[in-house]
């Protein structure tokens, strides 16, 4: 089956391990081409494979020290050297819920691990008389609820659509064209809380919570091996107190073929839009 990717071609860390070790991605595969000293050795990756990459933050945007003390002292997360500048080839994925004291519309601010500007994600597909709705009771978290991945020029990149629930939760994944991604799928109520991922009625990873608040989460691929993590940070009394506003880090280990990947990135997004919606993360 041949798959979509939305990596584009580069180098980046090898996904075996290898230390000091750059290898080649074609965009739709890893090749033979490795780099021993992190720089690219002319000619070793063929002139069509060479394509030029452009960050998806403007060059001059700074680091942002809110940003980094929420990566490295809350979620834990050590400083480390920059990605690809988008939203599918950095490290680190900050996520941060805009605050609202009246929430009506779900809108999130995606970040590097630096702070500077991925993309974002917003609701789509709400008409006035359902943010009214929302506005005058609870009953909206058990409607239909789709969000929109856009990269930091608002270009569409992933739709998450979680069809209307009564107890457990489903979120399909899809490309802006409209085909499928693959599914997270939340497997019980009771307990620590699971997601399956799964692509064409296989699953091909998890997201385990790692307690049975449902904060930080584990995720897996298909032979239960961690490939990233998600760890709730703490918004400050403020906001947590009066706002419905929540805050996570993801921390991909290292790069991952597709669909893996766009599952893996809308994972920080399904956890706030299946759980802590509902239930603010208190559960």
């Amino acid at each position: 089956m041949t798959t979509q990717s939305n990596t584009p071609a580069g180098w980046y860390p090898d996904p075996h391990g290898a230390p000091q070790t750059l290898r080649y991605w074609d965009g739709t595969q890893w090749t033979d081409h490795t780099n021993q000293q992190g720089q690219q050795p002319a000619g070793q990756v063929p002139p069509q494979q060479a394509a030029v990459q452009q960050p998806a933050f403007p060059q001059q945007q700074t680091a942002d020290a809110k940003v980094q003390r929420q990566v490295q002292q809350q979620a834990g997360v050590a400083a480390g050297g920059p990605g690809g500048g988008t939203l599918f080839t950095e490290p680190v994925l900050v996520v941060n819920q805009k605050a609202k004291l009246i929430e009506v519309t779900n809108e999130y601010k995606v970040m590097d691990q630096n702070g500077r500007d991925l993309g974002s994600v917003t609701e789509v597909g709400q008409g006035v008389l359902r943010k009214i709705f929302r506005f005058v009771s609870s009953w909206d978290q058990f409607l239909t609820h789709k969000l929109e991945i856009r990269d930091a020029y608002g270009q569409p990149q992933l739709l998450l659509t979680r069809p209307a629930k009564i107890f457990k939760s489903r979120v399909i994944v899809t490309r802006p064209d409209g085909s499928p991604v693959g599914e997270i799928v939340q497997q019980n109520m009771i307990g620590k809380i699971n997601f399956a991922m799964n692509v064409n009625g296989q699953q091909v990873g998890a997201i385990k919570a790692e307690n049975w608040r449902a904060w930080n989460f584990a995720i897996v691929d298909h032979a239960d091996n961690e490939v990233a993590r998600i760890t709730k940070t703490w918004e400050g009394l403020a906001k947590t107190l009066f706002t419905s506003a929540d805050n996570y880090v993801l921390q991909i280990h290292y790069q991952l073929p597709e669909p893996l990947l766009s599952l893996v990135v809308a994972t920080a997004l399904t956890v706030d839009t299946a759980l802590k919606q509902d239930s603010r993360g208190w559960n």
